[in-house]
Protein backbone atom coordinates (compact mmCIF):
# COMPACT_ATOMS: atom_id res chain seq x y z
CA UNK A 1 0.00 0.00 0.00
CA UNK A 2 1.62 3.38 -0.76
CA UNK A 3 1.42 6.25 1.31
CA UNK A 4 -1.21 8.06 -0.71
CA UNK A 5 -3.67 5.07 -0.24
CA UNK A 6 -3.09 4.80 3.00
CA UNK A 7 -4.24 8.29 3.61
CA UNK A 8 -7.14 7.92 1.11
CA UNK A 9 -8.21 4.65 2.89
CA UNK A 10 -7.77 6.56 6.61
CA UNK A 11 -9.77 9.24 5.47
CA UNK A 12 -12.23 7.30 3.76
CA UNK A 13 -13.10 5.45 7.13
CA UNK A 14 -16.17 6.43 8.69
CA UNK A 15 -14.77 4.97 12.31
CA UNK A 16 -11.59 6.46 14.21
CA UNK A 17 -8.30 3.48 13.88
CA UNK A 18 -5.66 2.54 15.35
CA UNK A 19 -2.86 1.78 13.46
CA UNK A 20 -0.74 -0.93 15.05
CA UNK A 21 3.35 -0.33 13.38
CA UNK A 22 4.82 -3.75 14.13
CA UNK A 23 7.28 -6.23 12.50
CA UNK A 24 7.25 -10.10 12.99
CA UNK A 25 10.69 -10.28 14.45
CA UNK A 26 10.01 -7.46 17.35
CA UNK A 27 9.66 -9.09 20.93
CA UNK A 28 7.33 -5.92 22.36
CA UNK A 29 5.15 -5.99 19.07
CA UNK A 30 4.21 -9.71 20.20
CA UNK A 31 3.92 -8.81 24.09
CA UNK A 32 1.23 -6.50 23.32
CA UNK A 33 -0.72 -8.17 20.51
CA UNK A 34 -2.96 -10.07 23.28
CA UNK A 35 -3.61 -6.52 24.79
CA UNK A 36 -4.53 -5.29 21.57
CA UNK A 37 -6.74 -7.50 20.11
CA UNK A 38 -8.68 -7.44 23.36
CA UNK A 39 -8.97 -4.05 23.13
CA UNK A 40 -10.32 -4.50 19.01
CA UNK A 41 -12.83 -6.70 20.60
CA UNK A 42 -14.04 -4.53 23.17
CA UNK A 43 -14.19 -1.29 21.18
CA UNK A 44 -15.74 -3.60 17.69
CA UNK A 45 -17.42 -1.16 15.77
CA UNK A 46 -16.52 1.87 17.63
CA UNK A 47 -12.77 2.13 16.90
CA UNK A 48 -10.92 0.16 13.83
CA UNK A 49 -7.91 -1.63 14.66
CA UNK A 50 -5.32 -1.85 11.57
CA UNK A 51 -1.74 -3.94 11.87
CA UNK A 52 0.94 -2.27 9.46
CA UNK A 53 4.07 -4.69 8.96
CA UNK A 54 6.85 -2.05 8.79
CA UNK A 55 9.36 -4.82 6.88
CA UNK A 56 6.60 -4.65 4.20
CA UNK A 57 5.61 -0.78 4.44
CA UNK A 58 9.18 1.47 5.07
CA UNK A 59 7.88 4.60 2.84
CA UNK A 60 4.97 5.04 5.18
CA UNK A 61 7.11 4.74 8.22
CA UNK A 62 8.93 7.42 6.79
CA UNK A 63 6.17 9.48 6.22
CA UNK A 64 4.55 9.48 9.51
CA UNK A 65 8.11 9.71 11.09
CA UNK A 66 7.81 6.28 12.92
CA UNK A 67 11.11 5.68 14.49
CA UNK A 68 10.86 2.34 16.42
CA UNK A 69 8.10 0.00 16.92
CA UNK A 70 5.97 -1.11 18.17
CA UNK A 71 4.35 2.35 17.54
CA UNK A 72 0.39 2.70 17.64
CA UNK A 73 -1.36 5.66 16.29
CA UNK A 74 -4.42 6.78 16.59
CA UNK A 75 -6.46 8.77 14.12
CA UNK A 76 -10.28 10.74 13.79
CA UNK A 77 -11.50 11.75 10.59
CA UNK A 78 -7.73 11.24 9.05
CA UNK A 79 -5.89 12.98 11.88
CA UNK A 80 -3.66 12.05 14.28
CA UNK A 81 -4.76 12.42 18.05
CA UNK A 82 -2.26 10.46 19.76
CA UNK A 83 0.49 8.28 19.58
CA UNK A 84 2.61 5.37 21.69
CA UNK A 85 5.97 4.05 21.04
CA UNK A 86 7.23 1.09 22.99
CA UNK A 87 5.43 -1.84 25.43
CA UNK A 88 2.77 -0.43 26.99
CA UNK A 89 0.65 -1.36 29.51
CA UNK A 90 -3.34 -2.01 29.06
CA UNK A 91 -4.16 1.25 30.93
CA UNK A 92 -2.42 3.29 28.68
CA UNK A 93 -4.04 1.47 25.36
CA UNK A 94 -6.91 1.93 26.48
CA UNK A 95 -6.49 5.41 26.93
CA UNK A 96 -5.17 5.95 23.26
CA UNK A 97 -8.51 3.88 22.11
CA UNK A 98 -10.64 6.55 23.96
CA UNK A 99 -8.58 9.45 22.07
CA UNK A 100 -9.29 7.95 19.01
CA UNK A 101 -13.08 8.44 20.21
CA UNK A 102 -13.30 11.76 21.67
CA UNK A 103 -10.23 13.11 18.80
CA UNK A 104 -8.64 14.48 22.47
CA UNK A 105 -5.22 13.65 22.87
CA UNK A 106 -4.61 10.65 25.61
CA UNK A 107 -3.66 11.88 28.97
CA UNK A 108 -0.82 11.39 30.36
CA UNK A 109 -0.01 8.35 31.95
CA UNK A 110 1.11 8.54 35.74
CA UNK A 111 4.76 7.43 36.02
CA UNK A 112 5.09 3.73 36.78
CA UNK A 113 7.00 2.14 39.93
CA UNK A 114 9.83 1.06 37.85
CA UNK A 115 10.17 3.89 36.00
CA UNK A 116 10.01 5.89 39.16
CA UNK A 117 12.81 3.53 40.87
CA UNK A 118 14.99 3.46 37.88
CA UNK A 119 14.99 7.36 38.09
CA UNK A 120 15.78 7.54 41.55
CA UNK A 121 18.34 4.14 41.48
CA UNK A 122 20.09 6.35 38.19
CA UNK A 123 20.59 9.38 39.98
CA UNK A 124 21.46 8.28 43.27
CA UNK A 125 24.22 6.53 41.51
CA UNK A 126 25.34 9.40 39.59
CA UNK A 127 25.69 11.00 42.86
CA UNK A 128 27.85 8.39 44.92
CA UNK A 129 30.02 8.21 41.65
CA UNK A 130 30.43 12.26 42.37
CA UNK A 131 30.52 11.97 45.94
CA UNK A 132 33.61 9.51 45.71
CA UNK A 133 35.44 12.18 43.11
CA UNK A 134 34.83 14.28 45.56
CA UNK A 135 33.04 16.45 43.84
CA UNK A 136 35.96 17.69 41.66
CA UNK A 137 35.50 18.82 37.84
CA UNK A 138 33.35 17.03 35.71
CA UNK A 139 32.42 15.65 38.62
CA UNK A 140 30.33 18.54 40.16
CA UNK A 141 28.45 18.38 36.68
CA UNK A 142 27.91 14.71 37.12
CA UNK A 143 26.40 15.38 40.67
CA UNK A 144 23.98 18.23 39.07
CA UNK A 145 22.89 15.27 36.59
CA UNK A 146 22.28 13.09 39.09
CA UNK A 147 20.17 15.40 41.28
CA UNK A 148 18.08 16.43 38.53
CA UNK A 149 17.30 12.14 37.10
CA UNK A 150 16.34 11.90 41.14
CA UNK A 151 13.78 15.04 40.45
CA UNK A 152 12.49 13.38 37.50
CA UNK A 153 11.59 10.42 39.56
CA UNK A 154 9.58 12.46 41.86
CA UNK A 155 8.66 15.99 40.63
CA UNK A 156 5.08 14.63 39.72
CA UNK A 157 4.66 14.45 43.76
CA UNK A 158 5.94 17.58 44.65
CA UNK A 159 3.43 20.63 45.71
CA UNK A 160 6.32 23.46 45.05
CA UNK A 161 6.95 21.85 41.46
CA UNK A 162 3.14 21.61 40.61
CA UNK A 163 2.65 25.12 41.88
CA UNK A 164 6.05 26.55 39.80
CA UNK A 165 5.00 24.69 36.73
CA UNK A 166 2.10 26.72 35.52
CA UNK A 167 4.28 29.78 35.81
CA UNK A 168 7.05 28.55 34.09
CA UNK A 169 5.41 27.19 31.07
CA UNK A 170 3.75 30.88 30.67
CA UNK A 171 7.18 32.43 31.17
CA UNK A 172 8.21 29.91 27.84
CA UNK A 173 7.04 31.66 24.37
CA UNK A 174 3.39 30.10 23.42
CA UNK A 175 3.66 29.21 27.12
CA UNK A 176 -0.02 30.12 27.47
CA UNK A 177 -1.25 28.56 24.64
CA UNK A 178 0.45 25.14 25.34
CA UNK A 179 -1.58 22.04 27.07
CA UNK A 180 0.75 20.38 28.92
Amino acid sequence: MSVNDFFEKLSQNPRPVVVDFWAPWCGPCRMIEPVLKSLGQQYDGQVDVWKVNADEQPELLRALRIYGIPTLVAFKGGQEVGRRTGAAGPDVLVGLFESALSGEKPAKAPMGLLDRLLRLGSGLAMLLLAYSAGFQGWYLALAVVGGLVMFWGVYDRCPIWQALAPRLKALLPGGSQRTG
